[in-house]
């Protein structure tokens, strides 16, 4: 596909749609836009427009598509995969002005916002009122609700709550043609036509831009326990997972932490942490509910299911300040990982009961290849975080064996009946392994339905697959 670059008549008409303070053009501002959280990736946009009305984004992707100029979506920057990146230029609209909590309407437990709203602040918000919105990654204070909604993020406590498609009613959307729509309805249930609305979620921007967001609330919990659990391996760690749901426990959060991990996060943050010589890996468990009682009931269960598998020690988080320290080594893992080493993160998902045999293949394809890894994650949905550091690889490796030793960790995880991405999305980085799960059928019907929605092909192209064969 030919794009056009963006003329000084065209880049005048931007800004008369948006004001030419809602404009973008130098390169020292341009810097912020031309990368996310992905590796260290680069891609500038020509311009930068940031709308603050749905009738300014209609305009700007009408204008974009009668000239063939690609445009990306971009919401906080935050996205692992290069979602956000400005790949063919063009025009990148920021949502960061849609920043509006719209309506907490507390008789029908939802709300409407817009999707710049940081998601912490939303959760915040909500929480205030005595209700709760589950979907938490671990970039909740700077992420935006839009870009969850785009990449279908998830968190820790989706394992007991559901996933974002679960909490996702409406959706207001821009099309590429300039077109505004509501994709569904503001009720519990749906069942007229196709779901257009979790159709757009994870659908990484290359569909429509979304520009208010209807999403579905619940009663808070009143209380809750978190315990920490050391093991001797990562192996008997991850298998003690799926005991766990067995035995008939649902924890609101159960988080894998292999031990690297912790020793950065020590480094990198300064927690004070009592790091066992013979601990090899963590599992962070999380029960709630109202009642007391029951939760106490849980966390024996629970504790019995440790005892069986090896665990070493259980440390309770016996007071607000100590819960808060415990979720902050997990929360900051990410960021410690990053400030180590140059790095790639991989999101792997499988069955729960398969964790054991997916961290094996992880450390054997290490082994084979030279990489080391440090790997946490949801481990109470089978959602493992894998960060391959490069450490003593050589160049040489690191840019031409590397990505085969990934293609094998991916297909070890498609064996174990797991896919590609849990919720940080394929976009750019992750495109090439998708044929590992998906069939030629897959892609075509892929492309039929960016067709329909994009006949120009000019929203966030080069995103999940080649959509151009």
């Amino acid at each position: 596909m030919t794009y056009n670059k963006i003329t000084e008549d065209i880049l005048a008409a931007i800004k008369l749609i948006v004001g030419d303070d809602a404009v973008i053009t130098t390169p020292n501002d341009l810097e912020k836009y031309s990368h996310d959280e992905t590796e260290d990736l680069h891609f500038y946009p020509e311009v930068v427009a940031k709308p603050k009305s749905p009738r300014e984004v209609a305009a700007l992707l009408k204008l974009c598509n009668e000239h063939l100029i690609p445009v990306t979506p971009r919401g906080a920057g935050t996205g692992l995969s290069g979602g956000a990146l400005p790949i063919m230029g063009g025009l990148l609209i920021a949502m960061e002005r849609f920043n509006k909590i719209l309506h907490i309407d507390e008789q029908n437990l939802q709300a409407t916002v817009e999707p710049g709203v940081i998601t912490e602040e939303f959760m915040n918000q909500v929480a205030a009122k005595g209700l709760l919105y589950p979907i938490d990654p671990a970039s909740k204070g700077s992420c935006f609700i839009g870009g969850n909604v785009s990449h279908g993020s998830g968190g820790p406590r989706v394992v007991k709550y559901g996933t974002i498609r679960e909490y996702i009613l409406n959706l207001e959307i821009v099309l590429p043609s300039g077109e505004i729509i509501w994709t569904g309805a503001n009720t519990l249930k749906y069942s007229s036509g196709y779901n257009l609305t979790q159709l757009i979620i994870g659908s990484e921007g290359t569909l429509g831009i979304v520009t208010k967001i209807v999403v579905k609330l619940i009663p808070a919990p009143t209380t809750d326990a978190l315990m920490l659990a050391s093991f001797k391996s990562n192996e008997v760690a991850c298998a003690a997972v799926s005991a766990i749901f067995r035995a008939g426990i649902i924890p609101s959060a159960l988080e894998f932490m292999e031990r690297r991990g912790v020793e950065w996060v020590i480094e990198h943050d300064g927690i004070v942490f009592d790091l066992k010589d013979d601990v090899a890996a963590f599992l962070l468990i999380e029960v709630d509910g109202t009642n007391p009682d029951v939760i106490f009931s849980d966390c024996e269960k629970i504790n019995t299911v440790l005892e069986e598998f090896g665990c070493t020690d259980v440390l309770f988080g016996e007071s607000a300040a100590q819960k808060e320290e415990l979720w902050r080594i997990r929360r900051t893992m990410a960021v410690s990982v990053k400030s180590n080493s140059v790095y790639k993160e991989e999101d792997t998902v499988v069955p729960r009961a398969a964790l054991p045999q997916l961290i094996k293949g992880i450390k054997d394809a290490g082994a084979k290849y030279g990489f080391e890894s440090v790997c946490y994650g949801h481990a109470g949905d089978g959602n493992l975080h894998v960060n391959i550091i490069k450490a003593n690889m050589s160049d040489e490796d690191w840019n031409t064996k590397l990505k085969d030793g990934i293609r094998e960790i991916f297909e070890l995880t498609v064996s174990l009946d797991g896919t590609l991405s849990g919720e940080h999305g394929i976009g750019l980085v992750q495109k090439d392994f998708m044929p590992i799960k998906y069939s030629p059928i897959h892609f075509e019907l892929w492309r039929g339905i960016k067709k329909v929605f994009d006949k120009n092909y000019i929203l966030n192209p080069g995103k999940i697959f080649d959509q151009i064969k």
